[in-house]
């Protein structure tokens, strides 16, 4: 593990409030010294730049999610640096960071970026979930969805003149009280709408983020602390029935999804459904189409769906069987989702399994290809989340192990690119850059899987090459 020094920020978090040099309560527009650093893969070779670096945890949205701004200069995160969930801003050359929200009801679990200009849709307020008390806590204010506009909101902080935050806001609506938050939201390809993702009813109960429980079967007594679903998730001990029960549980409803007019902020019903409601997305390119899955936490007995926006043309997508553990899908294309058929516990290296493809249009689907990593304590691994470059050439994957490959969809040829990313405290869940070029992970490696960091790094110019010139 690397030693991170206490930087003269960490401390300014200890200060009184009277000590705070700002001219606002809000820390909207703060802005942070660059973090970066540059390490070189151990086994690999290739070149990583660590954006963030700090002792605090840094995420990446969802790889269902836009990440670069518009502009492709800036990669949105969300970070609990100075205490709660806040959103965050790294220029990806200069390092630079800025804050873009503040407050204890920051809704950062789904951020959403403009692909058009660079402006940023987030809910906030509304009643939250307390995990230590395992109960929804009453609002202090009602939830709405907000529109940031971030060109300004970046020049002011950059010049050191931070406005208040209801400069840079815009109300689109506020939310009814009777919902709650579901599988997020996600914006429409022509961005006339935002998707919400809801459930509404008694709270469901939800498993307790408990501490890690290192006795448990299938544990890896040295390993530090992981995410508790992940061990039950994980154990090869636990019987397909039991993990049925507890899924089925988990995956209860009702649910649902919700359009907004991002102008008017009208509310519309797309769809409800008898289940608990997963990863809402959209399809980056054509207007009104949206994909979503029944969560269930782990395995469900029909994973992913998609449905128009005015709620017509709602079907499964990938029709499974009984014995196949469909999960993490993304829009990879236009006509395409990339989805994993999981192979991590023995009963399901039984079939093929691994990182998919299957066409919207035709619903003919492809196995572009797994690996093989043994796992210690837990039999094989293999890969656990993907995503694909929009040119249709590529697919990345990460591992269990925390391993990230790079699959030639055209040969099935895999590259293993970076390697020894812990997946805990979570996962890294890679995503291409809108160009193809570039892949951006959030890793535990330099602390051991305590907290993480944003990290990209390059395709290599060897693999691009072989479609940029045609060989």
């Amino acid at each position: 593990m690397l030693f991170r020094p206490v930087t003269l920020r960490a401390f300014a978090f200890l200060l009184p409030a009277c000590l705070c040099l700002t001219v606002s309560a809000s820390n909207v527009g703060r802005h942070l010294p660059p973090e970066k650093k540059t390490i070189t893969d151990k086994v690999t070779g290739v070149p990583l730049t660590f954006l963030t670096t700090d002792a605090a945890s840094d995420s990446k949205p969802y790889q269902t999610h836009t990440t670069w701004t518009a502009d492709g200069k800036w990669i949105i995160f969300r970070s609990d640096r100075g205490g709660g969930s806040q959103a965050y801003l790294v220029n990806e050359q200069t390092g630079d960071i800025v804050q873009v929200t503040d407050g204890p009801a920051s809704g950062t679990g789904s951020l959403n970026l403009s692909r058009k200009t660079n402006k940023l849709y987030v809910m906030r307020g509304g009643p939250s979930w307390n995990p230590a008390t395992q109960e929804v806590e009453p609002p202090n204010t009602p939830r709405q969805l907000v529109e940031i506009d971030l060109d300004p909101l970046i020049a002011d902080s950059l010049a050191g003149q931070p406005k208040d935050a209801a400069a840079y806001e815009r109300i689109i609506c506020v939310l009814p009280t009777d919902l709650r938050d579901a599988g997020g939201f996600a914006l429409d390809a022509d961005e006339s709408k935002a998707y919400w993702g809801v459930s509404w009813g008694p709270q469901p109960p939800r498993p307790p983020r408990a501490p890690r429980d290192r006795n448990a079967p299938g544990a890896a007594p040295s390993e530090p602390s992981r995410r508790p679903i992940d061990d039950q998730n994980m154990d090869p001990n636990q019987g397909r029935e039991a993990a049925r029960k507890r899924f089925a549980e988990l995956g209860k409803g009702p649910g649902g999804i919700r359009s907004i007019d991002l102008k008017t902020g009208e509310i519309k019903t797309v769809i409800d459904v008898e289940f608990r409601m997963g990863h809402v997305q959209t399809n980056p390119w054509v207007p009104g189409e949206i994909i979503y899955c029944h969560e269930t936490t782990g395995d469900g007995p029909q994973r992913m769906w998609t449905v128009r926006g005015d709620g017509t043309g709602n079907r499964p997508l990938y029709v499974e069987t009984p014995d196949e553990w469909i999960t993490h899908e993304t829009v990879a294309t236009k006509d395409e989702v990339m989805f994993l058929i999981m192979g991590h516990l023995p009963y399901l290296r039984e079939h093929p399994t691994g990182i998919s493809v299957i066409n919207l249009r035709t619903n003919q689907m492809k196995l572009l290809g797994q690996v093989e990593e043994p796992m210690p304590g837990r039999g094989t691994g293999g890969f656990w989340h993907c995503n694909g470059s929009a040119d249709g050439n590529w697919a990345v994957g990460d591992t269990f192990l925390g391993n990230i490959y790079i699959i030639d969809r055209h040969t099935g040829e895999r590259t293993l690119l970076t390697t020894d990313h812990k997946m805990r405290p979570d996962h890294a869940h890679p995503i291409f850059s809108p160009d193809g070029r570039r892949i951006a992970i959030q890793s535990g490696q330099l602390t051991d899987g305590k907290s993480l960091d944003l990290v990209i790094f390059d395709v290599p110019e060897a693999l691009l090459k072989r479609y940029s010139t045609g060989k």
